[in-house]
């Protein structure tokens, strides 16, 4: 698939080229709108609001090859001020709410455990810490493309990356590894003991 082209044909119209781009990385676009809303529902209305809006703006756009970080931008200031207007409607008292699990059951995006056990580690982070570790590490978006969806510098977005993984790596006793490869400090050190000894 040719990016460039499509969105030169999209620019000029042709709302085929535009679906062509749009259902080309539609999984990754639902993921990333269902971290955000949620559920299923809300994430489609967020899709639902990006494709109207890439359709009315899209002429704006300057460089072609950046159509998905571009769109995924809009697709994240979608789903924040939707939840904005969530907000001011919170459910009656009483209400009944869907359960999380029934959500689950029909969704096949549903968490895995090990997900879930990534989900309880990162809620133990801020916000601003959290969303970034998703947005670089669950939806794999360079540094400057999570650095315009969230208003914020490059060096603001890998510095909130950088102390939430220092959190996180404090959390599971990650302060025991030396290095990336998972060594154990003081390994090398106990087994020269133990060979001096013997």
């Amino acid at each position: 698939m040719n990016v460039k082209r499509l969105v030169k044909h999209a620019q000029k119209g042709n709302k085929e080229a535009l679906l062509q781009l749009i259902l080309a990385d539609q999984d990754a676009y639902y993921r990333l709108a269902y971290k955000y809303m949620g559920n299923e529902h809300d994430a489609l209305d967020a899709m639902e609001d990006m494709i109207v809006t890439l359709y009315e703006k899209l002429e704006q756009l300057q460089k072609s090859e950046s159509f998905y970080s571009w769109s995924k931008t809009i697709l994240v200031n979608r789903c924040k001020a939707l939840l904005r207007t969530k907000e001011r409607f919170l459910p009656l008292e009483g209400e009944p709410e869907t359960s999380i699990a029934a959500l689950a059951d029909d969704n096949p995006y549903r968490q895995t455990e090990s997900e879930m056990d990534i989900q309880v580690l990162l809620s133990h982070l801020n916000q601003r810490q959290r969303e970034a570790i998703e947005l670089r590490y669950v939806h794999d978006l360079p540094y400057q493309t999570i650095a315009d969806m969230t208003g914020v510098p490059v060096g603001t977005t890998k510095s909130r990356i950088s102390q939430g993984l220092q959190k996180l790596k404090a959390m599971i006793g990650g302060d025991r590894y030396d290095n990336d490869r998972g060594e154990i400090k003081g390994t090398q050190t106990n087994l020269e003991y133990d060979a001096g000894s013997v």
